[in-house]
């Protein structure tokens, strides 16, 4: 497949997630963890990397080489994030202990300290689906979509013809 059709595929699926986590967060009540945020940092990367790579390379300022190296970053950013998600999902099912920022106690006194602000830890997960967290989805699908997409760019999969060109 054509490295600009594998760009533009993460740097979508990236974008999508990202507005999927902004609809649970603004349009469902479902607040972040300190965890959740680390998992986004890595899909607005993917997004710059694959969808802005695949613009430039469309405009004509940068070869294919380049695209494909942007598009190896975005997929390594989509690993990232995977890996990140998978780790949470690991804290939330107490299999492993999560950073102490978000899973220790849950007041820690300071000068600044806003007693009405909304706690959000990082070991109990905000929303469920057949037993899955949002950071467990975020694993299953972000891995998928790294395999799919290296597989797809070094040639190793080959889809139809009329997606492929």
């Amino acid at each position: 497949m054509r490295e600009n059709k594998v760009a533009i595929l993460v740097g979508s699926y990236s974008l999508a997630m990202i507005l999927g986590a902004l609809f649970f967060q603004y349009g469902l009540g479902v607040l972040p963890c300190e965890m959740c945020h680390w998992q986004r940092w890595p899909h607005d990367g993917a997004i710059v990397a694959g969808l802005g790579g695949a613009l430039l390379y469309m405009v004509r300022v940068i070869d294919r080489d380049t695209l494909r190296l942007l598009v190896w970053l975005a997929l390594l950013l989509i690993l990232t994030t995977a890996l990140i998600g998978g780790y949470q999902a690991l804290v939330e099912w107490k299999l492993v202990a999560g950073p102490s920022s978000c899973t220790g106690p849950r007041f820690v006194l300071g000068a600044s300290m806003n007693l009405n602000a909304p706690v959000v830890r990082c070991d109990e997960p905000g929303w469920r689906l057949f037993g899955i967290s949002l950071a467990g989805y975020n694993f299953l699908i972000s891995t998928s979509v790294a395999v799919l997409g290296s597989l797809l760019l070094t040639k190793t999969l080959r889809l139809p013809y009329a997606w492929a060109r």
